[in-house]
């Protein structure tokens, strides 16, 4: 049994009636915090005690208790509040909420680096805290992981200590205030602090929580500092780290040697790192089905039916000759695939969504498995990958000849005579076998060879979601959904809650009403299905636009310059366009639902058309004048999905 030492035995003497100590919880610079029980109220608190050898030196003592009673005024969600702020004797302390759960710096020791998202919602609720009490008039000065709790069963970030650790200057030789590794270069020089040191620490908290690792390291303290005061912090995508470039790009912000090219205050750290956030909401139900099972041919019948097909052909290639073993593989190697798909998207329409819906569904399912990918990264490509895929590439590139040589040797027989007679032709049907086989030899190597590159490469990125994500947002995708609302998929059912976009939402209860309406009516508007797609492709254009303004003015370092005020001004633009854009959507529902209703004539909607029509030429001058603007300055965009 572990005996408690001198100075438990006396503090716990001192705060004998009011408070009942448990244990100890750990201990630092800042003194030694312990676990109790409040008497009178019964609840658990934390007790910080200032070590009792410095709180006889003249004029610490003072200060700890003002900075102490300045830090128990603030009032907020994320913010540990502290009780009281007392004196008993040679002790000096403060009582502060006991919070069940973990620091920052733990949770990512035993369970590695934050995913973007759930990095991000914390920082979030740590810069909303600061932004309080800089408000207030208070600077941390000690932002870290070790002075961010996680509450348990919530997740709630909270921050401890604040206020306090302007004292610690007063407990060091060297007067230099904060942790090493998180502290600010005017920290480190002894300069003054402002609230743009805290944000300095936030970001270095912020490289930490995402990569596991630190921006500076070093053997001593003393080089630690001298590093945060003279070098450049690294980016925080030079660490590996798999976050968005927006989070990414903020913190790199935040780590700016100089304060004056950081985010001006704790707010706008916040407000960046909820429009990533607001960004990457999770998935509709149905969507997210889809994307991940309903729109892969990758279960247990496709292989099945793989093998079927192959040994389908083969039997009829032994009957009839090689000309139908290679009409039946072609066949089935083009209408299944096709009728799985148009099966697929009348699902996914009958549920509520549309083609449009598709690109940012697999656009947020990759970002959330490359986020689970760097828990567990891997090396670079092994040497038995390379060799799979040469092989792989060889023999598809074989099989395709063949094929291709098969196919035009049987099409040719076919067009000399009747199929029967090109089955007994000696010119064509012994290549037509030999072919045939020499075909399926080399697919069969290939992809054996294909299936177990891919799984290699899995371990890596993930191939699955990336191949059938160029499948449906390409040409296949749009026939599949145009098939399928031919073919009894446009009775769609109204969608809960669903991720997309205004302009997409608008633009679908506007293609659904037109379609319902009469045949004399959908004839006279005919123009109107071909409206719709130029406008929400006009928004989403804009849209894209509007984040990629933001994004350069978010990251931009000379806030007072005239280029800064060109941004601006071009991205106030784009968004007022983004407005009418959106309005003009709106405005044709709502015409479209007094057709229906009876209360609008088809000659006075066309008054509504011709608005639309000129909204739209609008924003292709604009688009068109934005981009022969960025080939000549280059502005940096960020590379924008492909548009549905």
């Amino acid at each position: 049994m572990t005996l408690p030492d001198p100075v438990f035995i006396a503090f716990q003497s001192a705060l004998a009636g009011r408070y009942s100590i448990d244990r100890e919880l750990g201990r630092g610079g800042m003194g030694i915090v312990y676990l109790a029980h409040e008497v009178h109220l019964d609840r658990l608190v934390a007790i910080k005690l200032l070590p009792p050898e410095r709180a006889t030196e003249p004029g610490l003592r003072e200060k700890f208790l003002r900075e102490a009673r300045l830090a128990a005024k603030l009032s907020h969600p994320n913010i540990i509040p502290i009780h009281s702020v007392a004196e008993s004797g040679e002790f000096v302390y403060f009582v502060m909420a006991f919070v069940d759960g973990e620091t920052l710096a733990d949770r990512v020791r035993t369970r590695g680096p934050f995913t973007g998202t759930e990095g991000a919602r914390v920082l979030r609720e740590v810069a909303w805290a600061l932004s309080h009490a800089h408000a207030q008039g208070l600077v941390h000065r000690d932002i870290k992981p070790e002075n961010i709790l996680l509450e348990a069963g919530t997740g709630r970030a909270l921050v401890a200590d604040f206020g306090i650790a302007a004292v610690t200057a007063d407990l060091t030789t060297s007067g230099v205030a904060g942790t090493p590794e998180f502290m600010s270069p005017e920290q480190a020089t002894g300069a003054g602090v402002d609230a743009r040191s805290d944000i300095y620490s936030l970001g270095a908290t912020a490289f930490y929580a995402f990569s596991g690792r630190v921006p500076f390291e070093g053997r001593t303290a003393t080089e630690i500092i001298a590093r945060h005061a003279t070098e450049t912090a690294p980016a925080l995508a030079s660490s590996g780290a798999t976050v968005p470039r927006r989070i990414a790009a903020l913190i790199d912000r935040c780590l700016a040697k100089d304060p004056e090219r950081r985010p001006p205050d704790a707010d706008a750290v916040a407000e960046q790192l909820g429009l990533a956030l607001e960004q990457r909401r999770e998935l509709p139900v149905a969507l997210r089905a889809f994307v991940k099972r309903n729109s892969r041919m990758d279960g247990g019948g496709t292989l099945l039916g793989t093998f079927g097909l192959a040994g389908s052909a083969v039997m009829l290639s032994n009957v009839y000759g090689g000309g139908i073993g290679w009409a039946t593989l072609l066949a089935g190697a083009t209408l299944g695939p096709l009728a799985f798909m148009v099966n697929a998207a009348r699902r996914l329409m009958r549920q509520g969504f549309s083609y449009g819906d598709v690109a940012p569904a697999y656009q947020r399912e990759r970002e959330q498995i490359s986020e689970e990918l760097t828990v567990d990264r891997r090396s670079g490509p092994l040497l038995i990958e390379r060799a799979l895929k040469w092989t792989a590439i060889t023999g598809m590139t074989t099989a395709g000849a063949a094929t291709v040589t098969g196919i035009g040797l049987g099409a040719g027989a076919v067009v000399s005579d009747a199929i029967a007679y090109a089955l007994k032709s000696r010119a064509a049907g012994p290549w037509l076998e030999f072919l045939f086989s020499v075909g399926v030899f080399s697919w069969g190597i290939g992809i054996t060879s294909t299936l177990a590159y891919l799984a290699l490469l899995q371990r890596r990125t993930d191939v699955d979601t990336g191949f059938w994500a160029r499948i449906w947002r390409g040409p296949l995708g749009r026939l599949a959904f145009a098939v399928a609302k031919r073919s009894g998929g446009a009775k769609l059912a109204p969608a809960a809650m669903t991720h997309r976009a205004t302009e997409l939402s608008l633009g679908l209860a506007a293609e659904q009403l037109y379609d319902s309406l009469p045949k004399d009516s959908r004839q006279q508007l005919s123009e109107i299905p071909a409206l719709l797609k130029r406008l929400q492709g006009d928004a989403q254009s804009l849209r894209r636009r509007y984040e990629s303004l933001q994004e350069a003015l978010a990251g931009s370092t000379a806030a007072n310059t005239p280029e800064y005020d060109d941004l601006r001004a071009m991205r106030d633009e784009v968004q007022a366009r983004l407005g009418e854009s959106v309005g003009t959507l709106e405005t044709l529902r709502l015409g479209l639902l007094r057709l229906h209703a009876g209360s609008m004539t088809v000659d006075g909607f066309t008054t509504h058309l011709d608005v639309a029509a000129e909204v739209s030429t609008q924003v292709s001058r604009l688009i068109a004048a934005h981009q022969s603007v960025d080939r000549v300055l280059e502005f940096p965009r960020q590379p924008a999905p492909t548009p549905a």
